[in-house]
């Protein structure tokens, strides 16, 4: 999948330093829907370039089916986190391998700073000096919420309270907002990913939006 981004990023970078720029899409329908948008005194450099992607998305995809395959047989509440819209396969069964036991955590929230996506504090007499996040706990599920959270609050992302919040974020301006903003929705995720776990609800994106009572509960059961 690195692979895969730097191509697709050295296709955007040739392609925009001759004044041209490829549209917007997924990555998995990068390579199809970008051919045709190859600038002509460019498609002898970069059109293998394309069938190199095209051949790495294959790939990909053939992993994501067995890995899918594996998570049906052996771990089927991975489905329960597979809910929320842009957490794969990969980042569920990696969350449910690396928490191990979900009642490990008396309180949902305590996983996200169990994944160190919390951020650390320093006070200095009466200044609560908030620092960045710890980064502690298992770094590649960290990236991979944070992958999440990109993906949520991108263009392919649902319209859900998770993305709602992320933007709000993003939206209250200053320095550094927008990575403030995805690490948020990483840590909200984390915690709405275990509370799925756990409860075994249906997750209903836009409850917050919904909900017409404060004593409701966010999800509702599974039928």
């Amino acid at each position: 999948m690195k692979a895969r981004t730097n191509l697709i990023n050295q296709v955007r970078g040739l392609v925009k330093a001759q004044g041209a720029r490829l549209k917007k899409c997924s990555t998995e329908a990068f390579a199809n829907k970008v051919r045709a948008e190859i600038p002509e005194g460019l498609q002898e450099a970069l059109l293998p370039l394309i069938e190199v992607i095209a051949s790495l998305t294959e790939r990909i995809k053939g992993f994501d089916k067995r890995i899918k395959e594996l998570c049906d047989k052996e771990y089927s509440h991975t489905e329960l986190l597979r809910q929320v819209k842009g957490v794969g396969v990969i980042s569920a069964l990696a969350f449910v391998l690396i928490l191990e036991d979900p009642q490990r955590f008396d309180k949902s929230r305590s996983v996200g700073a169990y994944l160190g996506l919390t951020p650390g504090g320093k006070q200095s007499g009466e200044q609560d000096i908030k620092l960045r996040i710890t980064k502690q706990g298992n770094e590649f599920l960290r990236k991979l919420l944070v992958q999440c959270s990109h993906y949520l609050l991108g263009p392919f992302g649902e319209d859900c309270d998770l993305k709602r919040y992320g933007q709000k974020l993003a939206a209250s301006g200053g320095e550094g907002a927008k990575k403030r903003a995805v690490v948020a929705v990483a840590r909200k995720l984390s915690v709405l990913l275990h509370h799925l776990w756990v409860t075994g609800l249906v997750y209903e994106p836009l409850y917050q939006h919904h909900k017409k009572t404060p004593q409701q509960d966010a999800l509702k059961p599974a039928a």
